[in-house]
């Protein structure tokens, strides 16, 4: 009798989705195709960690994940069993998404966590890229029962379009029944299917009008638009900028990073979109000793703990909520199409 199932971790070594991701979901599929067996006990986190040369943390993240899906369970002093009650679930969930960003993921994890052990879910990523998304599609339309979507492509010139043309018609070839699309605009696919969007012109537009009063504080506004990222950014959060500054009549600029050597003026609001780019108006604040909230004014695009922490206003999707109704809509087979709420919180960098 052998002491444990044979797990055999399909890892990608450059991909940017995490490891204990893929690993959750190699082990997902191999519960659903049947090589590890329901009540078979499965590797310790130290065997697992030190065969397949993975952090410890990485595998403990792996099997929580796996535990939050109810796919397996712990034995004290026993160790990690498969579950015997997932046995006649077999709907398989993909869950395409354009890149692995914190948000991504945080929409990722909360819609897996929902399904629970009602469905395997996994995650592929196609990195904003036409084809890599349309060879997927083409090879894997008949394994999946649900097709959850994040549309987000790059045209010719390597900007942000919500679809190409290409790309809509290998949708419209998925039965709407299956098809979610999460985050981004859903009206270039016909039929019904269920879909939770983002208006990034309108929710960048109000936002911005519920923090006027405090806006009005500041002189000019400064939105860091990354026009050249590797991931373009909606067309959506520029244009709202633009609405807003122009009906309120504010001063304003916008940039395509922070530049070394940035000339921050007093009473001036930056709004940054990358991560990157609000790391690097922070140091630059820090070294020109001006005050954040007082000297500088600091909004940036996507909430994170972090930025909580550090007292960082944002504008913000709900990605939790987004993750959890999509997994509700597949649950309780709701068609519906609605607007995920966008949330304006104001801290003490404003």
């Amino acid at each position: 009798m052998k002491e444990h199932a044979i797990i055999d971790l399909k890892i990608k070594k450059r991909s940017i989705i995490p490891k204990y991701i893929q690993i959750a979901d190699s082990i997902t599929n191999d519960i659903a195709s049947g090589k590890i067996n329901h009540e078979e006990r499965i590797p310790s986190i130290n065997v697992l960690s030190e065969k397949n040369q993975v952090s410890r943390d990485t595998i403990e993240k792996a099997y929580k994940i796996l535990r939050q899906r109810n796919l397996i369970f712990s034995v004290n002093g026993l160790g990690n069993f498969v579950n015997n009650k997932i046995a006649e679930s077999r709907t398989k969930i993909i869950f395409l998404v354009n890149k692995s960003s914190s948000y991504k993921i945080e929409v990722y994890n909360a819609f897996a966590n929902s399904i629970g052990n009602a469905a395997y879910v996994n995650m592929y990523l196609y990195n904003c890229d036409e084809s890599l998304f349309i060879d997927f599609l083409k090879k894997n339309s008949s394994n999946y029962n649900y097709f959850v979507i994040m549309p987000h492509f790059k045209d010719g010139d390597d900007k942000h379009v919500n679809y190409t043309p290409n790309v809509i018609r290998e949708i419209e070839k998925i039965s709407k029944d299956k098809l979610i699309i999460l985050d981004n605009s859903y009206s270039e696919i016909s039929g019904n299917f269920t879909g939770l969007y983002q208006d990034f012109r309108k929710d960048i537009f109000d936002a911005l009008e519920t923090g006027l009063k405090k806006i009005r504080e500041y002189k000019k506004i400064i939105l860091i638009y990354p026009e050249k990222s590797f991931f373009p950014c909606p067309k959506g959060v520029q244009q709202g900028f633009n609405d807003f500054c122009e009906k309120y009549q504010f001063k304003f600029e916008i940039l395509d990073e922070i530049h070394n050597g940035l000339e921050l003026e007093n009473k001036e609001i930056y709004i940054t979109v990358e991560d990157n780019d609000l790391v690097h108006l922070m140091q630059q604040i820090k070294e020109k000793n001006k005050v954040i909230g007082t000297d500088v004014g600091v909004i940036s695009y996507n909430d994170t703990p972090l930025k909580a922490l550090l007292g960082i206003t944002v504008m913000s999707t709900d990605f939790r909520g987004m993750g959890e109704s999509a997994a509700d809509c597949i649950l309780n087979n709701k068609t519906m199409v609605f607007k995920n709420p966008f949330h304006y919180i104001e801290r003490n960098s404003l």
